[in-house]
């Protein structure tokens, strides 16, 4: 609850929270861009993003989920050197460059 309270305060879990500040309130998911989402296992919203990658799936939308075993919040930036750190760029720069090259 710390993260959506701090994005979003009294209206946590509120019905005014629009999708473009919690995604997986969208309704219908189909006809979105293909998207990468990557969360680390210690992550606050990893259940929530794992979710989200998954009704994208449902919804016939492209996309690419990896969960880093022990990443937390901003692991990458806070460690950039560490060999998950990289592994983590790596995976997004070879999803974008398979992207743009279809």
């Amino acid at each position: 609850h710390t993260g959506w309270t701090a994005l979003l305060g009294e209206r946590r879990g509120g019905p005014d929270v629009s999708p473009y500040a919690a995604p997986a309130r969208a309704v219908d998911l189909s006809g979105l861009p293909p998207a990468f989402v990557d969360v680390g296992s210690a992550e606050t919203f990893r259940d929530e993003d794992v979710a989200y990658a998954s009704r994208l799936w449902a919804c016939g939308v492209q996309a690419e989920l990896h969960v880093w075993p022990g990443g937390f919040h901003g692991f990458d930036g806070m460690a950039p050197q560490a060999a998950l750190s990289q592994s983590a760029r790596a995976a997004r720069t070879d999803w974008l460059r398979r992207l743009l090259a279809a």
